[in-house]
């Protein structure tokens, strides 16, 4: 390993481990806790219901399709003095079923001459005279738009995952930099970070609760998700798009775009990202696309911790979403409980009926964007395009490693010159294969 390596290697571990903590705020060290370790003091935003009152803020969207629609509302929700006044996709009829939608259930009317339709008209929401932006694009444009958004000096929510390739991750975490020395406010989809019991657990964690945290599982095993086979009137790049969440090039893979969440929780409460992976996957029943629908993947950290991540998308199967942390003193599921050695419940989000306790039950989809707001007008620092960007590479690490049947290392990540998809964007042929990736090599006679 070349000593250039090593210092990013090592900046990014370090970067992660106080930006995760100071992406909700400020942590400072005082005294010590019951583990003997620095107790973290997090001065966490208030977490409010609504953001406060404040001057006027104009969003555009740019990405207008179930997740973004769905953004959209959540930030509408967020506060007073809120509205959305551009709108940006590359299919008309997403574009309008999201307009009539807000405008039907927040009452919130995009005018003709600020609804743009094209590859490249992101730009144009961002030149609209907004103060946010909103992406929830396919991943796999969302470096290029990002680095759009934070030249153009505006805050942004942008949807997980934040990347497809090294080559995207990699200009997602130089944007985000360049975002934090201008000041923006940046707010990510991974929303267990804005999710009440995750925080909860994540305080305890990180004063010590379950000590040194030496092993961890991640699971997202689920049924199989949504396809949309090609249309005669479709061409490629539309049937592509129209099917996104099947095509490694836009989506990442489910283990990118998807299990995504549960990796980040890892990372976030270990304040690092693994150093290499070994894994493997396969296609059973996937009905579109060129991806795989299981990946097994052991992460390894530079502590020598192993991380178990396994995800999966096929009907009648066992389902699990959750996470898991092993500590020296005890263990958690990362948002219900923490347990002592002995199987005791240390600390519970949960009342007696198993349901989450009152304070604690704000969606988080919501609350991303009361936060966001929150820290815009009370000018609370919040970036966490970094933190999301490493998550994403460690699931692209995982994939590879799957795809390959190679041991893959974050180094390599770091400078793989790796870019999926096509050369140009345009509504005609792509180009791309639906070649699914085979690891090893042939038997040898």
């Amino acid at each position: 390993m070349t000593e250039s390596n090593f210092s990013r290697r090592r900046f990014l571990a370090n970067a992660a481990a106080i930006s995760t903590v100071g992406a909700m705020g400020i942590s400072a060290l005082s005294s010590c806790s019951k583990s003997g370790k620095p107790k973290v003091d997090l001065k966490l935003p208030p977490l409010l219901d609504q953001a406060p009152d404040g001057r006027p803020l104009k969003a555009g969207l740019i990405g207008c399709g179930g997740r973004g629609t769905g953004a959209a509302l959540n930030y509408l929700s967020a506060g007073p003095n809120l509205s959305i006044t551009a709108l940006a996709d590359v299919f008309d009829d997403r574009l309008q079923a999201c307009r009539k939608k807000i405008k039907e259930e927040k009452g919130n009317e995009v005018a003709d001459e600020n609804c743009f339709l094209g590859f490249d008209t992101y730009q144009k929401v961002i030149d609209s005279g907004v103060d946010i932006i909103i992406l929830a694009t396919p991943p796999k444009f969302r470096p290029e738009q990002f680095a759009a958004a934070v030249q153009a000096r505006k805050h942004v929510f942008m949807e997980k995952p934040v990347a497809v390739d090294p080559v995207g991750a990699r200009s997602i975490m130089a944007s985000a930099r360049k975002a934090e020395s201008l000041g923006l406010k940046i707010v990510t989809g991974t929303q267990r970070h804005h999710q009440r019991p995750y925080i909860e657990i994540y305080k305890r964690v990180m004063n010590g609760d379950i000590g040194d945290i030496v092993a961890a599982n991640a699971y997202w095993n689920q049924s199989q998700l949504w396809f949309r086979k090609p249309q005669a009137d479709w061409t490629e790049m539309e049937a592509m798009i129209r099917d996104w969440v099947n095509w490694a090039w836009l989506s990442g893979d489910h283990i990118v775009e998807q299990h995504v969440h549960n990796l980040d929780v890892i990372n976030w409460f270990t304040g690092s990202h693994p150093v290499k992976a070994v894994g493997f996957g396969s296609r059973q029943r996937r009905v579109t696309g060129d991806q795989y629908d299981n990946f097994s993947v052991d992460f390894v950290y530079d502590n020598g911790m192993h991380m178990h991540s396994m995800c999966r998308q096929i009907n009648g199967c066992a389902n699990n979403v959750s996470e898991f942390l092993m500590g020296t003193k005890g263990y958690t599921d990362a948002q219900g409980s923490i347990w002592a050695p002995d199987g005791s419940v240390v600390y519970t989000t949960r009342n007696e009926s198993g349901e989450v306790l009152p304070e604690l039950q704000k969606n988080p989809y919501d609350q991303e964007h009361v936060d966001l707001v929150t820290c815009i007008r009370q000018d609370i620092p919040i970036n966490e395009a970094e933190d999301t960007a490493i998550s994403t590479l460690t699931g692209i690490m995982g994939r590879i490693s799957a795809y390959t049947g190679k041991e893959i290392s974050w180094d390599e990540m770091m400078n793989s010159d790796l870019w999926l998809g096509p050369k140009t964007y345009i509504m005609g042929d792509t180009g791309i294969q639906a070649d699914v990736p085979v690891p090893g090599t042939e038997s040898q006679s």
